[in-house]
């Protein structure tokens, strides 16, 4: 399914849910032009709206990317010790983000990085082999010396999840507004069993693009209900940025 119809389908099947309830860079990146996904401010644009977001135009390891034809080898899983958070949870007007202070962190390749927040997009911003997820799952966290690593999880259609459920249920539904909750989250109730990743260096997928992140995305998709999706496509009919080419990087797929 192509990007145009597959953002079509999720949109109406939003507008029919009427009772159903950004980004990296608004953790880890400075204060900038505004940007949008579509229209005016869109992908295409952005990196004419300010020389701070010349990466998203001129760069060369940008993500998100197709996950296809990887190369198998033995690298390792990642290390994730997160711990139970409160529910902290904003609308940022690119996303809903759940701030993870205190979260843990993630071991990857000898390296530490703390966990800051993770947020989703909809539909996924990485497809596997063209196709498109109904939803992805950015989980941030960012080292000592300014590295990133970005845990990615696929969201496909299925049974419902609690985990997101307690998210949807305070989620704001306007950009600038935040809500807490006095239940704790777990964020690895949003892993998938199956720890098989793909890997590559690239970039954050919002301005300024910056290609500080070390990618891990996850090949088993976790699932969300019918009307979990659509509650989010309600607010977000379409947060994902397109497909950036891959050039001369390696995509590796972890067998171990």
């Amino acid at each position: 399914m192509d990007r145009r119809s597959f953002l079509k389908g999720a949109t109406g099947a939003a507008c029919l849910c009427g009772t159903c309830g950004g980004s990296i860079a608004n953790a880890v990146a400075a204060e900038g032009a505004h940007w949008a996904y579509e229209g005016h401010g869109g992908p295409k644009e952005w990196g004419m709206l300010s020389p701070e977001y010349a990466a998203c135009s001129m760069g060369r390891e940008q993500s998100p990317v197709d996950l296809t034809k990887p190369i198998a080898a033995i690298i390792g899983d990642p290390m994730t010790a997160w711990r139970p958070v409160p529910l902290r949870v904003q609308n940022n007007g690119h996303t809903i983000q759940v701030d993870c202070a205190g979260g843990g962190n993630l071991m990857l390749d000898g390296k530490s990085y703390d966990l800051l927040q993770f947020h989703f997009h909809h539909p996924s911003e990485h497809t596997v082999d063209g196709a498109f997820f109904d939803m992805e799952c950015h989980f941030v966290h960012k080292a000592a010396d300014g590295g990133l690593a970005v845990l990615g999880v696929m969201i496909a259609k299925g049974g419902a999840n609690p985990a997101l459920e307690a998210i949807w249920q305070v989620m704001p539904s306007k950009g600038g507004e935040s809500a807490t909750a006095s239940s704790m989250l777990d964020p690895s109730m949003l892993l998938p069993k199956d720890p098989v990743t793909f890997r590559y260096a690239g970039s954050l997928t919002t301005p300024p693009c910056s290609e500080v992140v070390q990618w891990v995305v996850y090949r088993q998709a976790v699932t969300a209900s019918a009307e979990q999706l659509a509650a989010f496509a309600k607010l977000f009919p379409n947060n994902a940025r397109p497909v950036q080419p891959l050039n001369r990087r390696k995509l590796l797929l972890d067998v171990m």
